[in-house]
């Protein structure tokens, strides 16, 4: 008998920016998130990492961006995270978005409904696809915790993530890996996407996914999404999740110690980069959580190259 385990939801979502001073005055200034880990790549340490989410970057409120300038533009195609969705609560606050989007110049093609589910499709400046979608008031697993100084009023703040939407050739072989191995059901289809959903379903857990044959394969870049990680609750369901995915044959990396996580990473059949985190140790274990991503933050087995890291990396205004 398949032992028992269950994907706590969607953790975190990583993209590419080539304008991190730029990324930073958009997700922060205009999305109203906190920055809550202002660190580097640990795998290209020449490249900041840049966390934003809610009052402390809990596990699923996560959006974060790998800044690489000289990686040229995203494009769209199959085998990619097409849009990210994140969830705020009530019309209410799709009108207030509406409102500040079209104050502030961001590209929006107005509130529609899904299901049953006011959205608000959006791009960032550098062609990000996003959309911010009604959570329903605390559906799926609970948002987060608005950050409180953020210049977007707490009744209106982005919660988390909702969902994210593939692109890929072919259905069966990924939803195979979702439902047989990751244990996903698939709900109902809306519109011709097929939807997944872990644990409690709703907001929060949704892997939305448009099937597009006659697509050419994507090609990662600024405005584009690298990879998308799914919430482990500690570290011994995390080593089960990669021994239950080496035993069926994917390609998975070991557990790698992030620091602020643990992380494995496969990727799916049809493309798509998929990780697995721990929901913790989180972003206070060495910053004060009232000072969260005020300096370049390092962990350890970084820390004795500071010097070098910092003099690669350019400032971020």
């Amino acid at each position: 008998m398949r032992e028992q385990l269950e994907i706590g939801g969607i953790h975190h979502l990583t993209a590419v920016t080539g304008n991190a001073s730029g990324n930073l005055r958009f997700y922060r200034q205009v999305l109203g998130l906190r920055l809550v880990k202002r660190t580097v790549n640990q795998d290209d340490v020449s490249a900041y990492h840049l966390f934003y989410g809610d009052a402390v970057g809990n596990p699923g409120t996560e959006v974060t961006f790998f800044d690489w300038p000289n990686s040229g533009s995203n494009r769209p195609g199959a085998g990619e995270v097409a849009t990210v969705g994140l969830r705020v609560t009530g019309q209410g606050a799709l009108e207030w978005w509406k409102r500040r989007f079209n104050e502030n110049g961001v590209l929006h093609t107005g509130i529609q409904q899904r299901a049953g589910v006011g959205f608000l499709p959006f791009t960032d400046p550098e062609g990000q696809r996003l959309e911010l979608l009604d959570d329903g008031g605390g559906d799926g697993v609970p948002g987060g915790t608005p950050w409180e100084e953020s210049a977007v009023p707490v009744e209106y703040a982005v919660r988390g993530l909702y969902s994210v939407t593939l692109t890929i050739h072919e259905l069966a072989p990924t939803e195979r890996v979702l439902t047989e191995i990751l244990g996903f059901r698939r709900a109902e289809d809306q519109e011709g996407v097929c939807v997944f959903e872990s644990g409690p379903g709703g907001p929060g857990t949704q892997v939305r996914i448009v099937v597009r044959p006659d697509q050419a394969l994507a090609r990662t870049g600024i405005g584009g999404v690298h990879h998308v990680a799914f919430r482990a609750a500690d570290d011994e369901e995390h080593l089960r999740w990669q021994r239950r995915i080496a035993a069926a044959g994917l390609a998975v990396t070991q557990v790698i110690d992030r620091f602020y996580f643990r992380s494995i990473y496969f990727r799916e059949p049809g493309g798509v980069l998929f990780e697995i985190a721990t929901d913790g140790p989180g972003f206070a274990t060495d910053e004060d959580p009232a000072h969260l991503g005020e300096g370049l933050a390092l962990p350890p087995f970084l820390e004795p190259h500071r010097a070098a890291i910092e003099a690669g990396l350019h400032p971020i205004e």
